[in-house]
């Protein structure tokens, strides 16, 4: 019955709002990687800076498509990319990685400072938070406390700075008219599908009182 759904609904946005705690777990952060960060602000979106830093107007949710936590970390942890990612090698050699990683149980571990650049997603990772959640795939899809933990992060990070955009990996490309798109190469583009339209469309429910922009459409 509609009632009962609207009910459930209304304890799963209630329970969202339970404070959580972020663990910091940093990845390798050295003078290689902070180096390394620069030369891709350089290179990629000609932003010339002193220190790796970023404005957060966008929040990027993904999924990491690997089983376990560990693994996950593992890797984003060093600094340089692993020999299993060709397909962005020739672009940058920095690492892949983002400021948070969100286990299946919904712990949520702080990987970076959230000011600081990382490299998850084409185009805007000047100036996006890039949140990464354990899994993804068939046999290992993202969970309901993922969701949970997802919607909570997002009204805390919407509260702390100024977030005008949440998007899932999936619609990156849908900013490359934007003022927002920097990305210098028209040819360097990846197909992503994480982490879904359906985890998309209940964060969006559950945040729609913090009132972010619509994604662009083409």
């Amino acid at each position: 019955m509609r009632w009962v759904s609207l009910l459930l609904l209304l304890i799963f946005l209630s329970s969202c709002k339970v404070q959580k705690e972020i663990l910091d777990k940093p990845i390798v952060f050295d003078e290689q990687r902070i180096e390394l960060t620069k030369e891709y602000l350089a290179q990629r979106y000609q932003l010339n800076q002193e220190t790796p830093t970023i404005s957060p107007k966008m929040i990027v949710l993904h999924w990491t498509a690997i089983p376990t936590f560990e693994k996950s970390f593992e890797a984003f942890e060093k600094s340089t990319l692993p020999n299993w990612r060709p397909d962005i090698a020739t672009v940058s050699g920095l690492n892949v990685s983002a400021h948070f990683l969100v286990d299946q149980d919904g712990t949520i571990y702080r990987l970076m400072p959230e000011t600081t650049m990382a490299r998850h997603v084409i185009g805007l990772n000047h100036t996006a938070i890039g949140v990464e959640n354990v899994g993804g795939t068939e046999d290992t899809p993202l969970t309901r406390k993922q969701l949970k933990a997802n919607i909570w992060l997002v009204d805390y990070l919407a509260n702390k700075y100024d977030i005008e955009y949440v998007i899932g990996h999936h619609e990156y490309t849908l900013f490359e008219e934007h003022p927002l798109w920097l990305e210098v190469d028209d040819g360097y583009r990846t197909e992503k599908t994480d982490p879904g339209e359906d985890f998309m469309y209940k964060v969006r429910r559950a945040t729609k009182k913090l009132n972010f922009k619509p994604v662009p459409t083409k």
